[in-house]
């Protein structure tokens, strides 16, 4: 199994955790790395380290909110040391709930990344796009039988 770190700024990643629990269930091996703005890079690390030690998965999906931040740059310094896991920017909701679908039927790292690259792009929707309403009146006005 693959384990899943969601990180953030502030508590977003525990946001996101508890709100998948919500749609998927409680998971196994799906860790919040908080970041807290007392806090520097050493302490990611730290974090990082600590979930993987406590993961009994082998291989490490770490999910964070934006590229160049802070939980971001830990996370490719943390995986670039191994090759065991991987990093993938721009976490959402519907990101989170298809990798840990894709991970319940036995995804690999490659496809769970795979699957949050696709997934977190996918659900960005806008309203104005997809929604089209409907006209009740006919183009024939007044040409009733």
């Amino acid at each position: 199994m693959v384990a899943v770190i969601v990180a953030a700024h502030g508590h977003l990643a525990e946001g996101l955790i508890a709100s998948s629990a919500m749609i998927a269930g409680p998971q196994e091996d799906l860790v919040a790395v908080t970041f807290d703005p007392s806090e520097g890079p050493d302490d990611l690390l730290a974090k990082y380290a600590a979930a993987v030690e406590k993961s009994s998965s082998d291989h490490y999906l770490i999910l964070v909110d934006l590229l160049g931040g802070s939980p971001y740059n830990a996370a490719a310094r943390f995986a670039a040391q191994r090759e065991d896991a991987d990093v993938v920017t721009g976490v959402n909701l519907p990101m989170l709930i298809e990798v840990l679908g894709r991970r319940m039927i036995g995804g690999t790292l490659p496809e769970l990344v795979e699957t949050a690259r696709t997934a977190g792009a996918g659900g960005v929707k806008v309203l104005s796009e997809i929604f089209t309403p409907t006209t009740t009146e006919s183009d024939d006005e007044g040409d009733e039988l």
